[in-house]
């Protein structure tokens, strides 16, 4: 139960660190499907921010601070070129927000796999993994009283610190779209852009703010799936994470604290297929579309409910033209 348990946490935190930088876009109205490269940007750009720490001052000299905040700068640094590539291009230039969204995935996906295989031939390693095990143990480092407090510690004290930073970055996201007028006028912006326009508020700044703020969080999941969870980088290793993020958000019903829940539970279903032993691979791939069907069915109930708060910005998707208010 605690191998499950720890599992599905730590299967779960790349999906939440995606979702809270989604919903925060998409509450004011931009909807970014370019979050799984962005997710991937962010994990290669801490990777050579580590990497060439790493092999600038050996193995040996690495300070741990300096270390972690170099790898968390260039994972910022890189998250946030992709959230202004797509800031730029959907509003400044309006371009269509699905199709920038897509493209910025491919982009994303590109840029990693070019330095990753990059990286390798520079480090001169033997296989197409880069190891960060130097550097990535720092990230993986607990609490050090959980291993006193028995099941309760292995439960929710066996992680590293992105895990726990994940979680407050949810409820602070929460608490600031629900209670404070900073969250007030971004809703109104997602909602109805022209009305927010209208009595003062800077549509313009706050769709880039969401944005590119969103962009640097959902750049810390791929961050934590390199070095909390795996410890290495490899193209192509994360899977459908990046869309699983994406679909996590519709399940919270744009609600950062549900997406805590419901990437838990997300974590778990993942857990599932790789946890359970003698099943055949189509059951293991049934599986891995759990989280897709659970998604499905919550927008099923929502919309037979009809709650407007249960349902997306109204404004999500659409180009803001101030001329035409």
């Amino acid at each position: 139960m605690t191998v499950f348990i720890q599992g599905a946490i730590r299967q779960a935190m790349p999906l939440l660190f995606g979702a809270t930088g989604e919903i925060l876009t998409e509450k004011s109205g931009n909807l970014n499907l370019g979050i799984p490269g962005i997710m991937y940007v962010g994990a290669i750009s801490g990777v050579i921010g580590a990497t060439i720490y790493e092999h600038t001052v050996g193995a040996e000299a690495i300070v741990p601070a300096l270390a972690v905040s170099i790898t968390l700068l260039a994972s910022f640094i890189g998250s946030l070129l992709m959230g202004l590539i797509y800031s730029f291009l959907v509003i400044s230039l309006r371009a269509n927000q699905n199709v920038t969204g897509l493209a910025l995935t491919t982009f994303g996906i590109g840029i990693g796999n070019f330095f990753g295989g990059s990286l390798t031939k520079i480090i001169g390693s033997q296989t197409a993994n880069i190891s960060l095990g130097n550097i990535s143990k720092y990230f993986k480092m607990t609490p050090p009283i959980a291993d006193k407090l028995g099941w309760f510690g292995d439960w929710f004290l066996s992680y590293g610190f992105l895990t726990y930073v994940g979680i407050i970055v949810a409820i602070i996201a929460g608490y600031v779209l629900k209670r404070t007028r900073v969250g007030l006028h971004l809703r109104a912006v997602g909602e109805n852009p022209a009305t927010a326009d209208a009595t003062g508020v800077n549509v313009t700044k706050y769709k880039y703010v969401a944005t590119c703020t969103g962009s640097v969080i959902a750049g810390l999941g791929g961050l934590y799936y390199v070095f909390e969870y795996t410890g290495n980088w490899s193209n192509n290793g994360f899977g459908d994470r990046g869309w699983l993020a994406i679909a996590l958000v519709i399940f919270a019903l744009w609600k950062p604290v549900i997406a805590i829940i419901g990437s838990i539970l997300f974590g778990a279903l993942y857990m599932l297929g790789i946890t359970t032993t003698g099943i055949s691979r189509e059951l293991k791939e049934v599986y891995e579309l759990l989280p897709y069907l659970a998604t499905i069915f919550i927008l099923i109930i929502t919309s037979i409910r009809n709650k407007k708060e249960n349902h997306p910005p109204a404004s999500l998707g659409l180009s803001y033209f101030r001329e035409e208010r």
